[in-house]
């Protein structure tokens, strides 16, 4: 049996990612978090052989936290599911040491492949993914300066020109406005750009929204 925890903010994803996972045969879900903290406890008091992982959590971010556990929970196989863009995030969270990466968005039934793949220890990549990372090998490109962004610096980029406000940034990544304000101030300068209406412009044109 492959022993499956959950992290995710929103309890309705994980009700809907969990009734998923517990309709095959060989998959049960032992635990479910809503936060790192919640997550550390988890995995004292239950078996885990692949994690389900959030990208966008409250406070600590999904690439920390991955961070944390493959220096303290090396064995444990992490699968990142999110809504952020494949291209984006995929190679990203690959590079930081998931073994996978699952859009949200994607076919549900796609997740019991996913979790069955890692758990033999492979890497788990959708066909947008290996077609992105087949074309990379065949035919290099210079990396866009949004490559540079850290994964907090790339989440503020996204929500600013998705339209939230710093104020509603904070809040969902619960962090302070200061912080947030910081992180923004960080991406002009990088993108070598001047206001918020210049950072929706180069989301749009590098597809990042």
């Amino acid at each position: 049996m492959i022993n499956v925890v959950l992290c995710d903010d929103h309890a309705v994803l994980r009700r809907g990612i969990r009734d998923t996972l517990m309709e095959a045969h060989d998959i049960t879900v032992t635990g479910e978090a809503g936060s790192y903290p919640e997550l550390r406890e988890v995995l004292r008091t239950s078996p885990c052989d692949v994690l389900l992982l959030d990208l966008n959590m409250p406070g600590r971010s999904g690439l920390e936290v991955l961070a944390s556990l493959k220096e303290t929970n090396s064995e444990i196989k992490v699968l990142i599911v999110s809504m952020y863009p494949e291209d984006q995030y995929a190679l990203r969270c690959l590079k930081a040491g998931a073994q996978g990466y699952a859009n949200k968005a994607g076919d549900p039934m796609e997740l019991i492949a996913a979790v069955r793949t890692v758990v033999q220890g492979r890497k788990y990549l959708t066909a947008e993914v290996a077609q992105m990372l087949a074309e990379s090998v065949a035919q290099p490109t210079l990396e866009t300066p949004h490559s540079a962004l850290s994964e907090r610096e790339l989440q503020t980029l996204i929500k600013i020109a998705s339209g939230r406000r710093l104020s509603d940034i904070a809040e969902e990544l619960m962090l302070s406005p200061k912080t947030v304000s910081v992180y923004r101030a960080r991406v002009l300068e990088k993108l070598q750009l001047t206001n918020n209406a210049e950072l929706t412009v180069y989301a749009i044109r590098n597809q990042l929204v």
